[in-house]
């Protein structure tokens, strides 16, 4: 059966201190199968501890979210940009194999500088299949919105040079560059039919075409998604894999809204009825 996750990113944020011992806590009230750990960048000196940590909640981590900034290095690719991003990455790597995950997400461009320099990125990723190879990680290339061109766009360019890569579609992301409806039409469907698309991260999203401030992750139903038209597709599609619920639940004052996040699981699971 279809796992349905809760992002770490979603209940471990600054307003209580990116404290990852709290997931354990917050994992006590929230009905999901497991969760998608997300990595920070500025926990890599305490790497270590965090993993010790992860695996004694005996909690399940079957995906890891990479560190975003390692897209946003490779894509500036000054000084020593790209030597930190793969070591970073390889760091990553060790985590999700220490934690136990089969699978990373990957925001290949990221930032400010997104995809301004995407030569940059798309060449980066043969080395970091590379790394991923080797610690027996499936490496998931995520529709991250983009300021210059477009995920889709950047799928394709993709595929047309490693064409067994994988992808996470995020459908906010989709969203936020009108890709919602794109992915139905009929050239598109090698996505599907050839299992490219390997997660799922379900948002909701209330702006329109690139309306930046409105990127904000949101729950099912608070936003103009057409989820019912989006669940009957994959289903048709024969999607196999899991999902993860990414909306945002903590408040200013570090506390998490489980009640939230629990009616996204709840949905989620209907839809898969």
């Amino acid at each position: 059966m279809n796992q349905v996750l809760c992002s770490t990113g979603a209940i471990i944020g600054r307003p209580n201190g990116r404290n990852h011992k709290l997931i354990e806590k917050f994992a006590e009230n929230l009905q999901c199968d497991g969760f998608e750990f997300m990595m920070y960048s500025t926990w890599y000196d305490k790497a270590e501890e965090i993993v010790a940590d992860l695996n004694r909640m005996s909690l399940n981590f079957p995906v890891m979210h990479c560190d975003k900034r390692i897209g946003e290095n490779i894509g500036r690719d000054e000084a020593d940009d790209l030597e930190t991003a793969l070591k970073r990455f390889e760091i990553n790597c060790q985590i999700a194999n220490d934690i136990k995950a089969s699978k990373l997400v990957v925001h290949l461009w990221n930032g400010e500088i997104s995809d301004q320099r995407m030569e940059n990125n798309i060449k980066a990723y043969d080395d970091l299949e590379t790394i991923a190879k080797k610690h027996n990680i499936d490496l998931m290339i995520e529709n991250v919105v983009c300021n210059q061109e477009d995920p889709m766009k950047h799928w394709c360019e993709l595929t047309e040079k490693y064409p067994d890569v994988h992808f996470i579609f995020d459908t906010k992301m989709a969203a936020f560059h009108n890709q919602m409806n794109l992915i139905y039409e009929d050239d598109y469907n090698w996505l599907w039919k050839d299992k490219h698309v390997r997660h799922l991260h379900i948002n909701d999203y209330a702006g329109g075409y690139m309306e930046w401030d409105k990127l904000k992750t949101l729950p099912i139903g608070k936003g103009n998604i057409n989820f019912e038209e989006f669940f009957a597709f994959i289903k048709d599609k024969n999607y196999s894999g899991d999902y993860t619920v990414e909306a945002t639940a903590f408040a200013p004052d570090g506390s998490v809204d489980c009640d939230m996040l629990n009616q996204c699981f709840s949905n989620i699971k209907e839809y898969l009825q």
